[in-house]
């Protein structure tokens, strides 16, 4: 343990010492190790270590915190001192801490060969496998990045109410991105993958088949035509188009912005917000995602959230904080980039289940759309759900018929209204494996994401064919 049971309940106590209904420490100690790739060499590596502390308590309905990367005594209860004093000015009742015991909790990860000091040419030998498989593909090939992360975060977690709580947390992520040219038109192409498993991932997953498929994206966009404009059927992808169900619902089904009513999702529970089509879940417990958590970053083991169910609303993802406010119980959603931060409530890996169509006979039903496979970025407005996404690979369909791939295609629209504009769910759901990492209020996590092929019914497309916008 980075601390001994006894300064953790010391920092507890000093940290409840004028009032307040909860506190917790948390303890990080994290080494990342990580290379990058450019022009077919090395262009830079580097390791580095986080150690450090964060101390909060709980007072109403706010939060005193405070983290010390000194780990003295002495620097530590100062930080307790910090935190403490927010239950000067906020209302809240006085609790005493419970003694200390600490919890086994079962292991979601593979952490396989991973050491304390990483063997750098094996990593080294990864990326100069993708950059020959990427650049071998096709001879309009003009540009590889690559980059392979890998860390090891350790943390403990004690609570005001007696839970004392550890965690071993592996994450492996190799991304590329390829460049090609036939000199008139450029594209490109990003595959990533890994997990919470170690380097061993990559005998199965080999980074000649992701590289592989980087490539094919790059050159399908170079050959692609531009992007129609107008409302038109949209069928988005297995896998990676769960960004969209992330991105423009997820979020809206966070607690903190339901208890706030900013949430078009506040005070909705039960009712109707999507299609019968529609059922989303929320996994902090699925093997080796890149979203999963033994236990979360307030020491709730990770569980599964069913957020919504054949289109109705169901619960939000909860943490401790914003459960005691609306008097529910945490769901093992509060997440932290690191010790410098409190939690939140925040998505782990949120996907939907299969439907019963499938792929053929959802695209064979397609009169006149876009197929987006892929999505390369956008953004979302938390409060009205509306949103933008920019197309990674696309195609347009035409008398359910997949014809062109096009380019340049961006995507319009709000999310609750997307959800009731689902028409059909395929039979092929599965979680994509990318390098998805979430930002909220300053802070970044990484999430998984997933969906079957789903096809929502309208929405307005961006593109550049025909003096349209983009």
């Amino acid at each position: 343990m980075l601390l001994d049971e006894t300064l953790l309940s010391r920092l507890i106590a000093r940290a409840l010492r004028h009032g307040g209904e909860f506190a917790d420490v948390f303890c990080e100690r994290r080494n990342t190790f990580a290379y990058r790739l450019q022009d077919g060499r090395i262009h830079d590596a580097s390791c580095s270590i986080t150690l450090g502390v964060g101390i909060r308590v709980v007072a109403g309905e706010s939060a005193g915190y405070a983290h010390s990367d000194d780990l003295s005594p002495d620097a530590l209860m100062r930080a307790a001192d910090s935190a403490s004093l927010i239950a000067r000015t906020s209302p809240g009742g006085q609790t005493q801490a419970q003694t200390l015991s600490a919890a086994s909790v079962s292991s979601l990860y593979d952490d396989g060969e991973r050491r304390e000091h990483a063997d750098a040419a094996r990593y080294v030998a990864l990326l100069e496998r993708a950059d020959i498989a990427a650049r071998g593909f096709d001879p309009r090939v003009v540009a590889v990045n690559a980059h392979l992360t890998d860390e090891l975060q350790e943390v403990w977690i004690a609570t005001s109410e007696g839970r004392l709580v550890a965690d071993r947390r592996p994450l492996i992520t190799l991304g590329i991105q390829v460049v090609a040219s036939d000199k008139k038109e450029r594209g490109s192409g990003y595959v990533g993958d890994g997990g919470r498993t170690s380097i061993v991932y990559f005998d199965q997953h080999t980074p000649e088949e992701l590289a592989s498929d980087a490539a094919r994206i790059a050159v399908v966009n170079v050959t692609a035509v531009p992007a129609p404009a107008g409302e038109m059927e949209m069928i988005v992808g297995s896998g990676g188009g769960g960004v969209l169900l992330h991105e423009a619902v997820g979020h809206g089904l966070e607690s903190d912005f339901n208890r706030r009513g900013t949430s078009l999702y506040s005070g909705r529970v039960g009712e109707r917000v999507a299609s019968e089509l529609v059922t989303i879940y929320d996994d902090g417990n699925l093997l080796e995602e890149r979203g999963s958590i033994n236990v979360d970053d307030e020491g709730v083991p990770g569980q599964h959230k069913v957020l919504v169910e054949r289109g109705i609303l169901r619960g939000y993802m909860q943490d401790t904080l914003n459960a005691r406010l609306m008097g529910s119980e945490s769901t093992g959603s509060g997440r932290r980039q690191s010790f410098r931060f409190p939690p939140q409530p925040r998505m782990c890996n949120t996907y939907m289940p299969n439907g019963d169509q499938s792929v053929e006979e959802i695209i064979a039903g397609t009169r006149r759309g876009i197929y987006a496979k892929s999505f390369a970025g956008g953004q979302v407005e938390i409060g009205k759900g509306d949103f933008v996404f920019m197309v990674g690979e696309g195609y347009l369909v035409e008398n359910g018929k997949v014809t062109a791939p096009v380019r340049n295609a961006t995507i319009v629209g709000n999310g609750p209204d997307a959800m009731t504009k689902v028409v059909a769910v395929g039979n092929d759901s599965r979680l994509a494996r990318r390098h998805y990492t979430c930002g909220k209020g300053g802070q970044y996590v990484p999430v998984g994401v997933g969906m079957p092929t789903v096809k929502i019914s309208a929405i307005t497309v961006g593109g550049t064919q025909g003096g349209g916008h983009g």
